[in-house]
């Protein structure tokens, strides 16, 4: 049988699971306040587990005030608040587990593209070496050091290629690869700067420009 407002509760432990749909029965007036469920072995039936599960599940439901079991009478349905006050509580626990499979999820996504990148960034290098022997490219890197003074500065503040001729693809900042940065990417101390240019006098030229620009 399917769990009424429970479906989305995937890793929930089954008593757990039933403990909802009973007091989801309760808030809906399937069961009324006041009145006696004859035995777990009814429960049992209904929701195909042994009676140990629904024992669990109504000592769950006992200890927040939502029934009583009352001994060789039955169940006894008493707060439809507190049930209530039980599934929103219960709600809340299953955002937040949601919430970090999405964060977990997304953190294994972002290492994905990185790789993707860092391997894409790898084939642009070899073509460009191959490019170099034909006088077309020539990629290299530089690093800001401190007291560079493009530190601080945006990529369209410096104007890079005006000054060295030389073309920025991408920024290596603490292991991250920011491939292509826009205009507005702000350069930080450690950057390491992939640049491609189309003559030998380039990497002096970004060397001078970076660490030591007048």
């Amino acid at each position: 049988m399917a769990l009424s407002g429970a479906e989305s509760v995937n890793k929930t432990a089954r008593y757990e699971k039933i403990a909802v749909d009973i007091a989801y029965s309760i808030i809906n007036d399937e069961w009324k306040i006041g009145e006696i469920i004859k035995g777990r072995s009814t429960l049992s039936g209904k929701y195909s587990v042994s009676p140990e599960t629904i024992r669990r599940a109504l000592k769950l439901l006992e200890e927040l005030l939502v029934v009583e079991v009352i001994e060789k009478k039955g169940i006894l349905i008493k707060s439809k608040i507190a049930a209530e006050a039980f599934i929103k509580e219960h709600q809340s626990k299953d955002r937040i587990l949601s919430l970090r499979e999405d964060i977990s999820r997304m953190t294994t996504e972002k290492r994905l593209i990185e790789d993707a990148v860092l391997s894409s960034l790898d084939n642009l290098i070899e073509q460009a070496l191959i490019m170099k022997h034909v006088g077309i490219i020539h990629p290299l890197e530089v690093k800001v050091l401190d007291k560079s003074p493009l530190i601080g500065k945006s990529i369209g503040e410096i104007r890079f290629w005006e000054h060295t001729g030389a073309t920025i693809i991408g920024i290596n900042r603490t292991g991250q690869l920011l491939l292509s940065p826009g205009p507005k990417l702000v350069f930080f101390l450690g950057d390491i700067i992939f640049y491609v240019g189309n003559t030998s006098e380039h990497a002096d030229r970004v060397e001078r420009f970076v660490n030591v620009h007048l």
